[in-house]
């Protein structure tokens, strides 16, 4: 549908995207200026004959076959509401061009199975260090473009500053995530593991988290900091706003510090708004992707103010074309040909402000690493001031603040310049 007219509207190209948004057709949010009495939800349940009624805080989901979400809108009306939206959907944000901008051909991939040999990390690393991932030399250009092994000169990173990646789980199994993976959260059959049957979420832990310098596949841009996979998508890759708002509320919930959100849309829902001001107040680091239709409209959750917004940029600091852009970004990351990891103990090159995004979530775990009693506004006041410059000097809605800088990030400490 069209976001702001909610009229139906036929998607036949990517580009067609802009300003479109997924929902529910038979189900609505709906948040009461105060709690209906159970007398009330009978009623409710019986008007518009309700298959089922979820609650998550003060929020409710209401399901039913007997109506579609513009008639369902319209019947709440006459309840006090403080808002009443459709349910919507919010998808990965990745990017896909005609010919599938994912590589898993065997020239660009890896069989961690054949290579099990462990390289102990040091505590201390040579001027000189170059990690000796198997795909790190050849692929993995976006490292050494925004500076980061100078940085783990600096930090590598804590173990209790916990990232959470909200996203389609993560291979739990996958020998360059073992170790690396907390136990997390399944919010879409919540009796099971956050195991990934979709890649997504897989591949943005590895940019985050995947074990350095043990002789496999790549290397991830924090040594020792745990990432706490939450699946939130379906395997289809994508998820309602009940489920990913009941992903955020629950990483926020327990001990999540910094969290990546690589997924959205172009509505501006007040049921997820409520669950990101709640992270927010508990002072998580919240970091996610702008989107990949290549339009200023600003999408969500990115736009949010409480929310770290990140722009794709590829290899020569150029936008990345599909890269949404507006006056909300903070900075842009690497998102071109992005060598991560993947399910099966396989490596993929993805393209996508998905993939920008866990560069800078990793960033805010490494400084908040350096200095865990910061507080979230101080980490989104660091990576700003220590981006560098592109495009139009000074701030500008296709880079924001420019591209983040790990080493001068991790030292802005140092120099007390906050």
């Amino acid at each position: 549908m069209h976001t702001d007219t909610l009229q139906d509207k036929v998607v036949d190209h990517p580009e067609d995207n802009q300003g479109t948004s997924h929902y529910h057709q038979n189900e609505v949010v709906v948040r009461f200026n105060q709690d209906p009495s159970e007398a009330d939800l009978a009623q409710i349940k019986t008007e518009i004959k309700a298959n089922s009624v979820q609650k998550l805080g003060y929020t409710y989901v209401f399901r039913t076959e007997a109506m579609e979400a513009k008639a369902l809108m319209a019947y709440f009306k006459k309840w006090s509401v403080a808002y009443v939206e459709p349910h919507f959907l919010y998808l990965t944000n990745d990017y896909y061009d005609d010919q599938e901008n994912r590589d898993t051909s065997s020239s660009d991939t890896y069989d961690a199975t054949k290579d099990s040999g462990l390289n102990q990390q040091t505590s201390n690393l040579s001027p000189n260090f170059i990690p000796n991932d198997n795909l790190y030399s050849k692929y993995q250009w976006n490292l050494p473009l925004i500076e980061t092994v100078q940085g783990w000169q600096v930090n590598r990173g804590a173990k209790d500053i916990i990232v959470a990646v909200v996203d389609t789980g993560a291979d739990l199994q996958h020998q360059d995530l073992k170790g690396q993976l907390l136990p997390g959260y399944n919010v879409i059959s919540s009796s099971d593991s956050p195991q990934d049957d979709v890649g997504h979420g897989t591949h943005v832990a590895g940019v985050i988290a995947a074990i350095v310098n043990n002789n496999l596949g790549v290397a991830g841009m924090t040594w020792y900091n745990k990432v706490m996979p939450v699946k939130v998508l379906d395997q289809t890759g994508a998820g309602s706003t009940y489920s990913v708002a009941q992903g955020i509320i629950w990483a926020a919930d327990h001990g999540a510090k910094v969290m990546n959100l690589s997924l959205g849309n172009y509505a501006d829902s007040s049921f997820l708004h409520d669950a990101i001001k709640y992270a927010y107040d508990k002072d998580v680091a919240i970091i996610a992707a702008s989107g990949n239709d290549n339009t200023e409209r600003p999408g969500y959750p990115a736009a949010y103010t409480e929310v770290f917004a990140v722009a794709a940029s590829d290899s020569e600091n150029k936008k990345a074309p599909f890269s949404n852009y507006g006056d909300y970004i903070d900075v842009t990351a690497p998102g071109v040909s992005i060598a991560s990891t993947y399910p099966n103990n396989q490596y993929a090159a993805l393209s996508g402000t998905s993939m920008a995004s866990p560069h800078v979530t990793a960033l805010a775990a490494l400084i908040r690493s350096t200095n865990p009693a910061l507080k979230n506004t101080e980490v989104y006041e660091i990576m700003r001031k220590s981006a560098q410059d592109l495009g139009t000097p000074g701030r500008d809605k296709y880079f924001g603040f420019g591209l983040i800088d790990v080493v001068k990030a991790v030292e802005w400490l140092n120099r007390q310049q906050l």
